[in-house]
């Protein structure tokens, strides 16, 4: 998604993990795709890719990702720790209160797409203050924030309708505008792993509730 939107021609070769060839196996021992290599040096950290793209293709070549705004790098990163512990507990006394977790966690994402950026604000208007409308996390173009928070939130929604018959609420309207805009751009889309793959990815993951 990085690449995409940076502008670079890059080939995807997809692999079987369960298979891996030798070469991907010998590169980076014990860990699990993404990683980068570069002169001979592997990277396997996440951030660390992110921090490497952007600094090696930046402008005037390629566009700068890194948001704006400090808040738009942290808001919603709780919502896949929540998600996990919902999607992963056996037990059904407890899945209430997980589920009351993770509409929670949505719920202050939701605040921050309908609250105003500094930016979106007019210092000298006098009339009150409305809310955002902007696309994206950060504005109105996709950001480093928005390559970290997109695809999980997507696993979000895909995985807890599939296994706990869960959905975003109707009344996020943050959240919704959110994907929708996420989901008219193709290097979202394109990007993105098809929903059969991930419900298949987390048929093992996303444990039944014991009767």
């Amino acid at each position: 998604m990085i690449l995409w939107l940076k502008g670079v021609v890059f080939n995807v070769t997809t692999v079987d993990l369960k298979r891996k060839p030798a070469d991907l196996h010998n590169l980076a021992p014990g860990t699990h795709p993404p990683f980068v290599t570069f002169n001979g040096e592997v990277k396997t950290d996440i951030n660390k890719i992110e921090e490497f793209l952007e600094e090696m293709l930046c402008p005037p070549k390629y566009p700068k990702l890194a948001a704006k705004h400090r808040e738009s790098n942290t808001a919603g990163n709780d919502i896949f720790a929540k998600f996990s512990a919902y999607i992963k507990n056996t037990k059904p006394e407890t899945n209430a209160v997980l589920e009351k977790g993770l509409t929670k966690a949505l719920n202050k994402l939701d605040d921050y797409m309908n609250s105003p950026l500094t930016d979106e604000i007019d210092a000298n208007s006098m009339e009150e203050e409305k809310g955002s409308n902007r696309l994206f996390l950060d504005g109105s173009e996709l950001t480093l924030a928005d390559c970290n928070l997109l695809p999980k939130l997507h696993i979000v929604k895909v995985v807890a309708k599939k296994y706990r018959n869960y959905d975003i609420p109707s009344n996020m309207t943050g959240v919704w505008r959110y994907l929708k805009n996420a989901y008219a751009r193709d290097e979202f889309t394109n990007t993105c792993a098809a929903d059969s793959e991930i419900e298949n990815a987390y048929k093992d993951v996303a444990r039944r509730l014991a009767k």
